[in-house]
């Protein structure tokens, strides 16, 4: 008896250690570049005393996440689609898989239309000037057909589950009170063929095999300066969708989900006063956010709100010629970390393409946008918001759960469950000195380091 008891002692024992010695893989980009999504490796060990300690809860859920990605600007798909097939696929591969050296984008946001990133501006019902097509007799995906929609089927064959949200920049200029595609207001008289306009898009779409999963009925509304622009307050967009969008998407049995807002954070009033209207909730699905103004704690501000509508982050621009280490750490800490942790569903970075010069963009676009990927002729280079968002689309697939994860000072993280029962730990070292600190999950303790402006994914 006691001999059969040492031996299940030493057995115990002898598990436990090896519980410990396993590894654990983690990615590291550090902010000098020496590492960018470098595998490591690292040990179970004992709990080191006095060290910032990141706790793991996977009792406690969050929301699910939808995915993270970028914006694919009409401009970035065209010079996507002029690489070479072998090249492109080999990039769309390398973007949309989430085997071997893929980052395993899952989310992508496509413009209605020309956003500022494309060449010209143009909508999918452009007559002759002067002219009115109250039938939508010249609705047209037009030039989107020439790149856009080829590069989104090569993607979808790639990644069919990946997630599109739609964004328009501008109404048809006729249908504007200005006439122009710049600012100008959407004619109450137009709201119905407006609402027909985007359910014909959703449909045209379809018939392509492009599911769009979300739209938001206007990109930046509180922007009119942009080119295209539309200017639309919250109270309109309230009365557009409770009136026209709602109903339009209810008649044509369509389940794209409506998200409102589309823009920054200093702003939380103007969902929550589409939300607040009890004929507008209904048809509406979430909030959708930037982070050019305000603090990303405004979609927790929302979520508390209403909490049973969903949160997105939609876009965050890296300006060029880019300071990596100071872009990286930003949009790590606030647009990966910090929206993740104030409830969205995605993460998307804006464009996923542009050239050397920036181009293409419209006249009295934006001049300086540097895309995640700069292709020149056949040349690709990868750029900051690459590895912002590789450095969690890689290891969080669609259908994650955040789970808890305990904030540590200079340690900005956030912890997921993936669906194949994997925990993936975010963490971020926002001091100007290299940080030592443990994680502990289920009685077990990794003791790791990163360098300053470093942000490393562990996956167990």
């Amino acid at each position: 008896m006691q001999l059969k008891t040492l031996v299940f002692c030493l057995s115990l024992s002898v598990g436990v250690l090896a519980q410990q010695n396993q590894s654990v893989d983690y990615w590291l980009t550090t902010a000098d570049q020496t590492a960018l999504l470098k595998a490591q490796k690292i040990s179970w060990q004992s709990s080191t005393a006095n060290l910032p300690t990141i706790n793991i809860d996977e009792q406690q859920h969050y929301q699910s996440i939808d995915g993270f990605g970028y914006t694919l600007t009409g401009g970035s798909a065209k010079l996507i689609y002029q690489l070479p097939a072998i090249q492109r696929k080999q990039l769309l591969t390398e973007l949309f898989s989430n085997k071997g050296n893929g980052i395993g984008i899952s989310y992508l946001r496509i413009s209605v239309g020309a956003s500022d990133l494309d060449a010209n501006v143009f909508t999918y019902n452009d007559p002759p000037n002067g002219e009115t097509d109250f039938a939508l007799k010249h609705f047209g995906l037009g030039q989107n057909l020439q790149d856009l929609v080829p590069v989104l089927k090569e993607i979808i064959a790639l990644q069919p589950a990946i997630k599109i949200l739609a964004t328009p920049w501008t109404a048809p200029i006729w249908m504007k009170t200005n006439q122009s595609s710049i600012g100008g207001k959407l004619k109450p008289e137009c709201y119905q063929v407006y609402a027909q306009y985007l359910v014909k898009y959703i449909q045209t779409m379809k018939g392509y095999g492009i599911v769009i999963d979300a739209i938001t009925p206007q990109n930046e509304p509180l922007n009119p300066k942009n080119n295209p622009s539309l200017d639309m307050q919250a109270e309109e967009q309230a009365v557009f969708i409770a009136d026209y969008l709602g109903p339009a998407f209810k008649k044509a049995a369509i389940k794209t989900k409506i998200v409102l807002y589309d823009h920054n954070c200093d702003r939380p009033d103007y969902p929550l006063s589409i939300l607040n209207n009890s004929k507008a909730k209904p048809f509406i699905n979430g909030s959708a956010f930037h982070l050019y103004g305000g603090d990303i704690k405004a979609l927790s501000t929302v979520h508390d709100a209403h909490p049973d509508k969903d949160l997105y982050f939609t876009e965050q621009w890296v300006g060029g010629p880019s300071n990596f280490a100071g872009d990286f750490g930003w949009h790590i800490k606030n647009v990966v970390i910090g929206s993740m942790r104030n409830w969205s569903k995605n993460a998307l970075e804006w464009n996923l393409a542009a050239d050397a010069q920036y181009q293409p963009h419209t006249h009295g676009g934006c001049t300086n946008c540097l895309g995640a990927l700069t292709i020149e002729k056949n040349t690709v280079s990868r750029n900051v918001a690459y590895y912002i968002i590789a450095q969690a689309s890689k290891f969080v697939p669609a259908g994650s759960i955040r789970i808890g994860s305990t904030l540590v000072n200079n340690l900005p993280n956030v912890a997921f469950k993936r669906p194949d029962g994997k925990i993936v730990l975010l963490v971020f070292n926002e001091a100007s000195t290299k940080q030592d600190f443990q994680i502990k999950t289920k009685g077990k303790t990794l003791t790791a380091n990163l360098p300053a402006g470093a942000a490393a994914s562990f996956v167990w």
